[in-house]
């Protein structure tokens, strides 16, 4: 193919020297600059992170941005409507628990040190959540959790994603005693070349390390809340930064020994059971 591809460019540049002389007396057209600041806003009938819902099954509004430096470096913003903080702290006769969004910080460096389209990406992530009415003492953390990350992107014709892998330095997400845990997960996508239709695959691992308490006086190995989790899709495109996803996304969440799923809603019903999910995304 590139043979042939040569070849015509041959055959055109020998009409083309002619005109030459003339082309070069025009101004050529210059491309817009890139703007370095990127930002997005998505609604979604269910937040799900790492496969569980952030939202209690309902819908979240979420949003940010990212400033890209021609350097590699990059820092940016992220946030998402949440509940999980909250349902999980209910109210008691003198306080009531408010969490009411998740804010995620990030900055790092993106470089395409293999090659073209293979881009390696290091970076630290800080998520944050703004909280009220939260006891944290004996063995309750913070949800508040800070993880570092590396993450190899590729590129094969219409085939794209990346393996990444996150680690925490601090407890994760409100469990006691889990730095160190740990989060590889495998992301991909193809375009089709039909009517801007991309088809999406994920699945990932959660492992969340140390011990966290039970209930008294029990102590739990926090293995039962490690679990897999895994996404299957479709993006459509439809230009000017909109996009619409369909995606069904599942975990292999299990029970503890009272029968109890150990990622739970306040109804007893499993967050991190399948469901189908649809988002629409405004980038800008």
């Amino acid at each position: 193919m590139k043979t042939l591809q040569k070849s015509a460019l041959a055959l055109a540049a020998s009409s083309l020297l002619a005109t030459a002389a003339f082309a070069q007396t025009a101004p050529a057209a210059e491309a817009p600059e890139a703007s370095p600041i990127t930002a997005n806003v998505t609604v979604t009938s269910d937040y799900r992170y790492r496969g569980i819902s952030q939202s209690n099954f309902k819908p979240a509004i979420q949003g940010g941005f990212d400033y890209a430096h021609e350097s590699g470096l990059y820092i940016g913003n992220w946030n998402s409507s949440i509940s999980w903080i909250s349902d999980a702290a209910p109210a008691t006769a003198n306080t009531r628990v408010t969490a009411p969004i998740e804010m995620d910080f990030y900055g790092g460096i993106k470089k395409e040190f293999i090659g073209a389209g293979f881009a390696s990406d290091f970076g630290v992530l800080q998520y944050y959540y703004p909280t009220s009415g939260l006891n944290v003492s004996g063995t309750q953390a913070n949800p508040n959790t800070t993880e570092l990350y590396a993450a190899q992107n590729f590129t094969y014709g219409p085939l794209t994603g990346f393996v990444k892998f996150s680690y925490s330095v601090s407890p994760i997400f409100g469990f006691a005693n889990s730095t160190g845990s740990y989060y590889p997960d495998l992301t991909m996508n193809y375009d089709t070349g039909v009517w801007g239709l991309a088809l999406n695959a994920h699945v990932g691992y959660q492992y969340v390390a140390g011990n966290v308490q039970g209930s008294a006086p029990n102590v739990t190995n926090s293995s039962l809340y490690s679990y897999t989790d895994w996404k299957l899709g479709v993006t459509k495109d439809f230009g000017g930064g909109l996009s619409l996803s369909a995606a069904y996304i599942g975990t292999d969440v299990g029970r503890n020994s009272a029968g109890t799923y150990n990622y739970v809603s306040p109804t007893g019903k499993n967050l991190g059971g399948s469901t189908g999910i649809v988002s629409l995304t405004k980038t800008f």
